[in-house]
C-alpha cells in the first residue's frame, strides 16, 4: 500500500469507521533514522487506533527507528515481512525476511525492547519453493519466542523471481485453510488474515471461522464505502455514515490542508472509489480527476463532482 494509505487517506477512511486498526503505508527504519522524521511520521489525532508500519532487517536500526516513533503514540508497531516488490528485496527486508526467521526474531525482539505498545508482524504463508505447511508454524513459533503475540498473515507464496508485485497479490492460490490451522495450533495468539478479501460480508465469514482479525488492503481502497462503512458492527456498534455526508465532513480537513499550501488532488486521489457502483460514480471521478490537480482547484471541485452523484441518485 505504498504511496496509497497516506495520512489523508487514513483520515478519509477513519471517517467510515471509528473502530478499525488504520495501517500507515511501510516506512523503512533507514528513513525513519536518516530522513525527515515529522513528514514520515505525522498523522492527525482523529486517525486512532494507527499502526506504524516499518520495513527493515538491521535489529539496532529498527530499534532506533521504533525508539524514534515512540515519541508520535502510535497504537502498535508492525514489522512488514511480507511485501515482495524487487526494491524491498534489494534492502532485504519485506517477504524475502521469511527465509531468515531467526533475523526476524532478533528484529522484533529488539523493537520491542524500545516500545510502549504491541509490536507485530505481518508475512505471508512463505517465499519461493518454501513449503508453507512446514515452514509458517516453524516461522511463527521462532518469532513468537522472541516476544510477538499477534501475526497478520497473507494467505499466499509471495515468488521473489518471476512474478510483479501486482501478479504476487493474484497468482499464487490462496490458502485460508492454514491460516485457520494456526489459530488452532497458536490458540494464545491474535491471528489475522489477508489477502483476497473484498467485502465486509467475507471478513464476517472469515471470522466466525476463529480467526482474531481480517485485514483489507486494496478492497478498502478502491471501494470504501462497501468495505468500511458498517465495519463497525463488528465490534457490535451501529455507525453507518452516508458517504454524501463524508464528502461534506472532509471540507474542513481539505481547507485546512490548502490553506497550508497543499493540492486539493493530494486528498481526492484517494476519494475516487468512494461511489463506486452507485449512479453517477463513473462522473464523480471524472470531475475530480481531470480538475483537482489544476492550479487553483479548490473545494468547489468536489461540489461539482458530487453533483453528479447527486444528480444521478
Amino acid at each position: 500500500m505504498m504511496d496509497w494509505t497516506d495520512r489523508h487517506c487514513r483520515y478519509f477512511h477513519r471517517l467510515m469507521t471509528r473502530r478499525a486498526m488504520l495501517y500507515t503505508e511501510m516506512v523503512t527504519a533507514p528513513a525513519i533514522v536518516h530522513g525527515p522524521k515529522p513528514r514520515l511520521l505525522d498523522y492527525s489525532d482523529a486517525e486512532h487506533p494507527i499502526a506504524l508500519q516499518l520495513g527493515g532487517s538491521d535489529p539496532a536500526e529498527l530499534a532506533q527507528a521504533t525508539r524514534i516513533a515512540r515519541d508520535w503514540g502510535y497504537d502498535e508497531i508492525n514489522l512488514n515481512v511480507g511485501c515482495p516488490s524487487d526494491r524491498v528485496q534489494s534492502g532485504c527486508f519485506g517477504a524475502v525476511l521469511m527465509e531468515k526467521p531467526d533475523l526476524v526474531a532478533d528484529c522484533v525482539a529488539a523493537m520491542i525492547g524500545e516500545s510502549d505498545v504491541p509490536v507485530t508482524v505481518k508475512c505471508r504463508i512463505g517465499v519461493d519453493e518454501q513449503v508453507p505447511e512446514e515452514v509458517l508454524p516453524d516461522f511463527i513459533d521462532r518469532v513468537h519466542r522472541a516476544g510477538v503475540r499477534h501475526f497478520v498473515i497473507h494467505a499466499r507464496k509471495a515468488w521473489l523471481q518471476g512474478l510483479s508485485p501486482k501478479e504476487n497479490r493474484e497468482i499464487p492460490p490462496l490458502n485460508y485453510p492454514l491460516v485457520e490451522q494456526m489459530k488452532r495450533d497458536f490458540p494464545d495468539l491474535t491471528i489475522c488474515i489477508n489477502g483476497g478479501i473484498t467485502s465486509l460480508a467475507q471478513a464476517r465469514e472469515l471470522l466466525a471461522r476463529g480467526l482474531d482479525g481480517v485485514m483489507v488492503g486494496r478492497a478498502a481502497y478502491h471501494d470504501p464505502a462497501s468495505v468500511l462503512i458498517g465495519a463497525d458492527s463488528l465490534w457490535g456498534e451501529d455507525f453507518s455514515p452516508d458517504p454524501i455526508d463524508l464528502v461534506e465532513n472532509m471540507k474542513p480537513y481539505i481547507e485546512q490542508h490548502l490553506q497550508s499550501g497543499g493540492r486539493l488532488h493530494q486528498i481526492t486521489r484517494h476519494m475516487l472509489g468512494l461511489f463506486t457502483g452507485r449512479p453517477g460514480a463513473r462522473l464523480w471521478r471524472r470531475v475530480l480527476s481531470e480538475n483537482a490537480s489544476r492550479s487553483g482547484a479548490g473545494s468547489e471541485v468536489l461540489d461539482l463532482a458530487l453533483d453528479q452523484v447527486r444528480a444521478g441518485v
